[in-house]
């Protein structure tokens, strides 16, 4: 079986009975000896004690006050939110859990690194045993900013981070066969590089084709499924539709902030300009397997997923919203 996202830090966990994952120390402790945590040489004697003493006991109680004494203010913000953190996490008996919780509650002050970092590691859990590369490339989605990179009518997508914000039009590995002039080069997973994605697959540096009826739409859509089966326990059909015509839209999930802008506007029974209509990279139909899961006023109505990019060319998925935006009511399959 292959491994992938190991650097997620998913083989520092345990699990329980029910497949949920269970913090150890040891995950802890990968936390505190982060860069951003190691106290540098002019580091303040509290802070060293602090760090010292966490390596040790990396579940103890840390006092407010503990953390106000640290000279230095970026250090101090630091061991805030990561403390914030361990302290969610310790407060569930899985990571699940922990994420499910931060999202209901509607209150998450922690930087999207962490929130991503819990996507990242929970999807590890959710696909462990996956041996589809595209299903893979496609979940990187939920946890990595994504560019638009322009290919004839092609939508393809790129790590934002690995591609940078400063090239003017990231563009497909073979086009410097064809002589363009480029600042970045991407190789999007096909068939041919898909056994790639294993030894590459803790670089997201491989692009994913979301063209309408091609294999990356239905990729997303098994990751959607399999994210839902694993944190509620639902059995869903998902299927990428080409263009939304004639569609009841008595339910709909915005898979992102632009997403569900969009959203809004349709089911206000507005028209999309050229330009909104544009930005819409994705739609898909949602069925329940069991309706009786579904609230009385949506019934046997598909729920519509939209996903669309920012004025910027950025898709940035916010999975939360399956969690919480579904019309059925509040379940969690691991606990």
């Amino acid at each position: 079986m292959n491994d992938f996202w190991i650097a997620c830090g998913h083989h520092l966990l345990d699990r329980n009975d029910s497949g949920g994952l269970v913090v150890t120390d040891e995950f802890l402790k990968a936390y505190f000896v982060r860069p951003e945590l190691m106290p540098p040489d002019d580091a303040c004697d509290v802070e060293r004690r602090l760090h010292r003493e966490l390596l040790a006991e990396p579940r103890r109680a840390v006092a407010a006050g503990e953390v106000a004494g640290i000279a230095d203010a970026d250090a101090r913000e630091n061991w805030q939110f990561v403390l914030a953190f361990r302290d969610l996490l310790l407060r569930h008996a899985t990571i699940e859990a922990a994420y499910l919780a931060m999202v209901r509650g509607g209150s998450n002050h922690l930087p999207p690194l962490f929130v991503n970092q819990l996507v990242h590691v929970i999807l590890r859990n959710a696909l462990d045993g996956c041996e589809d590369p595209f299903v893979l490339r496609a979940a990187e989605l939920f946890f990595r900013t994504q560019r638009l990179m322009l290919h004839e009518n092609a939508v393809l997508l790129g790590d934002a981070e690995v591609i940078g914000g400063t090239s003017p039009t990231p563009v497909l590995s073979l086009m410097s066969m064809l002589g363009a002039v480029h600042d970045v080069e991407v190789e999007v997973i096909d068939e041919d590089n898909a056994e790639h994605y294993w030894h590459r697959s803790d670089q997201f540096d491989m692009g994913l084709d979301l063209t309408a009826g091609r294999r990356g739409q239905a990729a997303l859509a098994t990751v959607i499924t399999r994210w839902l089966s694993h944190l509620l326990g639902i059995d869903v059909s998902i299927e990428p539709l080409t263009e939304l015509r004639d569609a009841k839209l008595t339910w709909y999930v915005g898979l992102d902030t632009d997403a569900t802008v969009i959203g809004d506007r349709l089911w206000q029974g507005e028209a999309l300009d050229e330009e909104t209509n544009g930005r819409v990279l994705g739609l898909y139909r949602l069925t329940f397997a069991d309706p009786t899961l579904v609230l009385e006023q949506v019934g046997r109505e598909p729920v519509y997923l939209i996903m669309a990019m920012s004025a910027q060319k950025l898709v940035r998925l916010k999975p939360q919203n399956l969690l919480t935006g579904l019309p059925i009511r509040h379940l969690e399959a691991v606990t």
